[in-house]
């Protein structure tokens, strides 16, 4: 069971996460329209500062069962509630270390590579499915 914990901990809190997702999406395009995905933005932007807030307190040891904690809730629920947050607070902690330049390659990479791969993605699927 001991070597089973750590994968239900993220499993469990990767179900929250994605529900937790779902949910919020729903109400932002019922509350604000979907000409805009604002569900998306209050989801990356929420999950950024909760994922800020949480490894604040890890790293300080401020809370107790960190560990589990960094499970199931930065890796689970986090991770599955978005992967915004954690591109943000890795590319935080490279310009905190000094790496500027580091930081700002994986800011732009992963918002510019990331968009050209959605669109490589879509045009392949769309030239190969037209007869």
């Amino acid at each position: 069971m001991k070597h089973i914990y750590p994968y239900l901990l993220v499993g469990l809190g990767g179900f929250l996460g994605a529900n937790a997702r779902f949910i919020v999406a729903r109400i932002s395009g019922a509350i604000f329209g979907v000409s805009f995905p604002y569900g998306t933005l209050i989801i990356n932007v929420t999950g950024s500062f909760a994922l800020g807030i949480l490894v604040t307190l890890i790293g300080q040891r401020l809370i107790p069962h960190a560990h589990d904690l960094r499970l199931a809730i930065a890796i689970g629920f986090l991770g599955s509630y978005t992967t915004f947050s954690t591109l943000e607070y890795e590319s935080h902690s490279q310009f905190e270390s000094g790496s500027w330049m580091l930081g700002m390659a994986n800011l732009f990479g992963s918002l510019f590579l990331g968009l050209i791969a959605v669109r490589i993605g879509i045009l392949l699927v769309t030239h190969s499915s037209t007869p």
